[in-house]
């Protein structure tokens, strides 16, 4: 009897884990039967942080601590660093992704090439650069971000758990290669995405197709104080699922005017 009694907490123990460890609806993609919504104003995870150095960075976090833990590694001869993430979103309130960071202060350069090696991940997935506050997973940040459809943002959140406010950028083209007709509109991919940061102003930088690397649109203003956490990431925007971005050719310089 006694061996029965615990062989039934047992398994009630791991039904119990198993629902604990379930994504909730809320973190699920949207669908044609589901809108992704904001998390729970009381809804946090603790960031899982790693003071492992990856390349020109000091350390690495599991921000939010997705429910499928990330990895990541760097290869000096190609210089890439392919980072592998789940995370329901780096957006809302709160984010989850994979952080490769370094601490500084004052003003900041950091750009990098984008690529997804499996062209059939969830669209929204995103490739960021982002300089935080702190690794908690609602930080003040700004972000800029290449998304798996090929926009790009520039996004800040301006005070630690309120939602993420943007500005969006979809570019396209007609009488390329991939459209059925040259009539067609074909969305342009970014070659190289890049975020300066100059005082309290942050700005993007884009090269959509090799050129030099120049400003797009207006910057944001926001106040981070030094030292604070600056670096590469990505999320898979699938809350169970793994996917992986690859940024290669990183400029990380502690000065404004850098980025190339």
């Amino acid at each position: 009897m006694k061996i029965a009694i615990v062989l039934i907490l047992c398994t009630a123990s791991r039904v119990l884990c198993a629902q604990a460890s379930a994504a909730p609806p809320w973190a699920q993609p949207g669908s044609a039967g589901h809108v992704q919504v904001a998390p729970p104003p009381d809804f946090h995870r603790p960031s899982k942080n790693f003071d492992t150095p990856i390349g020109i960075f000091e350390g690495q976090s599991d921000i939010g601590s997705a429910l499928v833990p990330g990895s990541a590694n760097y290869d000096p001869t190609t210089r890439q660093y392919t980072i592998n993430s789940a995370g329901y979103n780096v957006w809302y309130t709160r984010d989850e992704f994979r952080y490769l960071w370094k601490k500084m202060s004052g003003e900041v350069s950091l750009a990098a090439d984008i690529a997804f090696p499996d062209p059939k991940g969830y669209g929204d997935r995103k490739a960021v650069l982002i300089i935080r506050q702190s690794l908690d997973d609602d930080s003040k940040e700004a972000i800029v971000a290449l998304h798996g459809t090929g926009m790009i943002q520039l996004a800040q959140r301006a005070e630690k758990n309120v939602r993420v406010k943007d500005t969006e950028y979809r570019v396209g083209g007609r009488g390329r290669p991939g459209g059925a007709t040259p009539d067609n509109l074909v969305s342009v991919f970014a070659k190289r995405v890049g975020i300066e940061k100059q005082g309290d102003t942050f700005a993007l930088f884009v090269s959509l197709e090799g050129e030099p690397m120049h400003q797009f649109g207006p910057p944001i203003n926001l106040h981070l104080d030094g030292p604070f956490y600056v670096g590469i990431g990505f999320c898979s925007h699938l809350p169970e699922t793994s996917d992986t971005a690859i940024l290669s050719n990183v400029v990380l310089e502690n000065s404004a005017g850098k980025v190339h």
